[in-house]
């Protein structure tokens, strides 16, 4: 029986061991999928995104989707739910890893990762859990739970997450607008001077729960900004205008104007009111590169990333140089 211990002990440490992912992340527009698709294809494996839009079905244009038939490898992480079906970061969660681990265990590679939405892609690779509602707390009734729930009612569900981002845009980032109860029980916390980010446990923590290789990919803002901007109008010129009015069709209206639809929401009152479509597809490119600034903020913040100027480079160009810096992948 002893005999056989060190080889029990190299199997059970096979089935814990997490394996080594890296991540290319980064401002929208400034060229990740296409060097994810370039690691991966040099890796044998496959890609995994990371973006809170992309996982959702029909929305394709507008998000930036690689194409069906531009994919070179296989790539998960798109096209999971239907645009009215709630899904958070904690269910990417769950969906990330599942996929990591069923991967792992077919003796497959990893995923490479690849996205802009740093909760989404802190919930996968990062160690820490979502905060719950006890049964304390969601139980009874006071005058906040009551006016904010008459709030939504009345305004909607994406004017309510609206509410939480002014007021409290770390929480806000933790919870999907169509989830009420949480983003009542966020605002209740505010009022009360509490943070529901705050309450997660390792949020503020930066501990890895796969050992993680994290790559940001960044320009000149002029550049990143020509770019955003040359890609809103190449999604007009490719129907965006077009699949807006089928999701609209289809009764997806309150998903297309959450506060996150960037490229839906402007879109929607030139379908709906005959908006001037040219001061629509401005609003949309003005959008977009607020949220870039957004995306630079958050990496910049993680003392973990490494950083790659894309200027006038391909993707393959860069990978080398990825792959330079580590002395292979």
């Amino acid at each position: 029986m002893r005999s056989d211990l060190p080889v029990i002990f190299r199997i059970l440490k096979a089935r814990v061991m997490r394996p080594h992912i890296i991540a290319i992340v980064g401002p929208t527009g400034v060229g990740k999928s296409a060097v994810a698709q370039e690691l991966a294809l040099r890796m044998d494996s496959t890609v995994m995104s990371a973006d809170s839009m992309q996982v959702y079905r029909g929305m394709d244009i507008g998000t930036a989707k690689v194409p069906p038939s531009e994919r070179l490898v296989t790539h998960y992480g798109i096209d999971l739910v239907d645009p009215n079906e709630p899904f958070s970061a904690v269910a990417f969660q769950r969906y990330g890893r599942g996929v990591i681990t069923k991967l792992t265990a077919d003796r497959e590679k990893p995923p490479v990762l690849c996205g802009g939405t740093g909760l989404y892609l802190r919930a996968v690779m990062d160690a820490f859990e979502f905060p719950g509602v006890s049964e304390d707390e969601e139980s009874g009734r006071n005058e906040a739970r009551d006016r904010y729930m008459a709030y939504a009612q009345a305004q909607g569900e994406a004017a309510l997450h609206a509410m939480l981002a002014e007021r409290d845009p770390e929480s806000a980032a933790l919870i999907h607008p169509h989830n009420v109860r949480r983003v009542v029980r966020a605002l209740e916390l505010w009022e009360a001077g509490e943070c529901y980010a705050q309450r997660s446990q390792g949020f503020s923590e930066r501990k890895s729960y796969y050992p993680t290789r994290w790559i940001a990919l960044d320009c000149q803002r002029d550049e990143l900004y020509r770019r955003i901007d040359e890609r809103v109008e190449l999604m007009m010129e490719t129907g965006l205008l077009d699949e807006v009015a089928r999701l609209l069709a289809a009764g997806y209206r309150e998903a297309l104007t959450a506060a996150q639809a960037i490229g839906y929401k402007e879109l929607v009152p030139v379908l709906e009111q005959g908006a001037a479509l040219s001061e629509a597809i401005a609003a949309i490119k003005q959008a977009t590169r607020r949220y870039a600034k957004r995306q630079l903020s958050w990496f910049r913040a993680d003392p973990r990333v490494e950083w790659t100027h894309v200027d006038g480079r391909t993707p393959r160009e860069i990978v080398d140089e990825i792959e330079g810096r580590a002395d292979g992948l």
